[in-house]
C-alpha cells in the first residue's frame, strides 16, 4: 500500500461512508472505492463489511489504521517542516555585532524577528571589529554588523544606515543649552576621548584637526558605550557614534550635533564564499527596518534635541 492509499483507508475508517471520505480528500466518490477495492485485491482480505451502505472496517483494516498512526505523524511533522523552512520560521542563525549596534538596532531587529519564529535557535555574539571580519570569513557567524569598513576580500556588504558622531553631555554640562556642539567649544573641558588607533578614535582625532582644535583627553575609552557612561556620570562630554547614546533610553545624557561633520557608516557583512540562507535575508529585513525607524528619529538630534 502506498501513502495515498492509506490515507483513503483512513478517511473511509473515520467516516464509515465512501462520500464523506472522497469529500474530505477532495476526491471523487468512484475514485474513493475504486481505490477501497484495489486495495483488497492488493492485500487479499477484506477491509470493510459493508451494512445499510455504511462501512465497518475490518480487524485487519484496524489493525492496519493504528500501525500507520506513527507513518503519518512523521508525514505531518515533514510537511510542518517544509513550511517553517517556506517561512523562514526555524533553523539556526549565527550573527556577530561592534558594541554600537550590538546594543542598539540589533536587539530590537532580533525581538522581532523572534516573535514571529519561535522555533528559530540564535547565535549571537559581541565583538572588535577584527572579531567581526574574522567570524565572517570563519563561518562562525553568517551575518556581521560593524561600523566602518575597510575593503577584505571575501566578504561583501550592504550599508545599513549612514549617521553622523554626536557629542553626549551630562544635563548640567555648561554646552548642554547649545544646539550643535563643535570640536573648538570642546576645547580646555574635561572631555572623553576614544583610545587611539581605533576606528572611530581616529575618525574623532581628524575631525579636531580638521578644526584645528586640541585634542586633549582627560580619559580615554576603547568604546563608545563606556564614554557614555562616563559622560552620564559627569565625568565630561564625548564625542560618539549615534547609536551608543540610545542605549538605556540615554541615561540622562543631553545629545547633539557636533561639527565638523564625521560619518559613522554601519555596514552588514557576509561572506562570499556561500548564498545567504533564506533565514539570513530575513533577519537582514528586519535589520533594515529598524535603520529605517531609526532615519526618522535622527532629525529630531540635528536640530539638537537631547535624550534625557
Amino acid at each position: 500500500m502506498n501513502l495515498r492509499q492509506l490515507e483513503i483507508l483512513r478517511a473511509v475508517i473515520r467516516h464509515r461512508t465512501t462520500v464523506a471520505a472522497a469529500d474530505e480528500l477532495a476526491l471523487s466518490q468512484p475514485a474513493v472505492s475504486n481505490a477501497l477495492k484495489t486495495m483488497e485485491a492488493q492485500a487479499g482480505f477484506a477491509l470493510f463489511e459493508r451494512v445499510n451502505n455504511r462501512l465497518f472496517p475490518t480487524s485487519e483494516a484496524m489493525a492496519l489504521y493504528k500501525e500507520s498512526e506513527a507513518i503519518f505523524a512523521l508525514h505531518a511533522k515533514l510537511e510542518n517542516r517544509v513550511r517553517d523552512l517556506r517561512e523562514n520560521r526555524s533553523g539556526h542563525l549565527a550573527i556577530v555585532a561592534t558594541p554600537p549596534l550590538a546594543y542598539s538596532i540589533i536587539p530590537s531587529a532580533l525581538s522581532s524577528f523572534l516573535r514571529r519564529r519561535p522555533e528559530t535557535r540564535m547565535f549571537f555574539d559581541v565583538r572588535r571589529y577584527e572579531g567581526i571580519i574574522e567570524g565572517v570569513l570563519s563561518r562562525v557567524a553568517e551575518l556581521g554588523f560593524a561600523l566602518g569598513l575597510t575593503h577584505h576580500p571575501g566578504i561583501a556588504h550592504e550599508v545599513v544606515h549612514t549617521g553622523e558622531m554626536v557629542c553626549v553631555l551630562p544635563p548640567n554640562h555648561p554646552l548642554a543649552g547649545k544646539p550643535m556642539i563643535s570640536a573648538s567649544d570642546l576645547s580646555g573641558l574635561s572631555f572623553i576621548g576614544l583610545e587611539r588607533g581605533t576606528r572611530l578614535g581616529e575618525a574623532v582625532r581628524d575631525s579636531f584637526a580638521r578644526a584645528g582644535a586640541p585634542f586633549r583627553p582627560t580619559v580615554e575609552v576603547r568604546y563608545c558605550n563606556t564614554a557614555c557612561v562616563l559622560a552620564a556620570a559627569g565625568v565630561g562630554a564625548a564625542v560618539v557614534d549615534p547609536f551608543s547614546p540610545l542605549q538605556n533610553g540615554g541615561s540622562g545624557l543631553v545629545v547633539r550635533p557636533f561639527t565638523p561633520t564625521t560619518h559613522a557608516v554601519a555596514y552588514m557583512l557576509w561572506s562570499e564564499a556561500e548564498p545567504l540562507s533564506r533565514l539570513a535575508k530575513a533577519f537582514l529585513s528586519e535589520v533594515r527596518k529598524e535603520s529605517s525607524l531609526l532615519e526618522r528619529t535622527a532629525p529630531h538630534q540635528q536640530h539638537g534635541a537631547g535624550i534625557d
